[in-house]
């Protein structure tokens, strides 16, 4: 009891002030640890979320290059496939156009040796009727345009055929099919 003979009361209270505070003391080193392990959770969750933003980004990226790459891959197969309608439709017109001029120029030429032909006979015409015709294409040629108009009217109709078939040949070519690897 001579513990408690020396204790007044302001001991007394100063005893029960240290034991609350070392009570409290152990009860914010429990708070302390407990926050430390949520912020370790916190901070792997955030990290986590970095991550998979991060991935995101990438994927996006990603999938956007491959769009740009796939882009160009058709732009490139578009313009092939243009130039190549392209070469076959100016070939295929500058043959056509040459036959048409090789057959006018032989008709041409046919024309005139008939002419000439006809003249050397020696015969002398009908008198009252008219001339007979030299040549096949010049007896119903009474509705026909002169040699040089038809050329030019044939050598329009290649033309405007040429160009139906390029616009037909272009509209065929599909600028969103996928391209073919080989």
């Amino acid at each position: 009891m001579s513990i408690l003979r020396l204790l007044n009361p302001q001991g007394v209270a100063g005893l029960a002030f240290s034991f609350c505070l070392v009570i409290l003391l152990v009860i914010q080193k429990g708070e302390t640890g407990h926050w430390k392990k949520r912020s370790g959770e916190f901070e792997q969750l955030y990290r986590g979320e970095q991550s998979a933003f991060a991935g995101t980004v990438a994927n996006y990226r990603a999938a956007a290059d491959a769009a740009r790459a796939a882009d160009v891959a058709k732009a490139a197969r578009v313009a092939l496939e243009q130039r190549t309608i392209n070469r076959r439709t100016v070939n295929d017109y500058e043959t056509r156009l040459a036959a048409a001029r090789s057959r006018a120029e032989r008709l041409r030429i046919e024309a005139a040796g008939a002419a000439t032909n006809y003249g050397d006979r020696g015969s002398s015409a009908v008198s009252g009727l008219s001339e007979a015709p030299r040549s096949p294409a010049q007896a119903t040629g009474e509705a026909r345009l002169p040699p040089t108009d038809a050329l030019t009217a044939t050598e329009q109709a290649i033309q405007l055929d040429e160009l139906i078939k390029w616009i037909e040949e272009q509209a065929k070519v599909d600028p969103n099919a996928e391209v073919r690897h080989r």
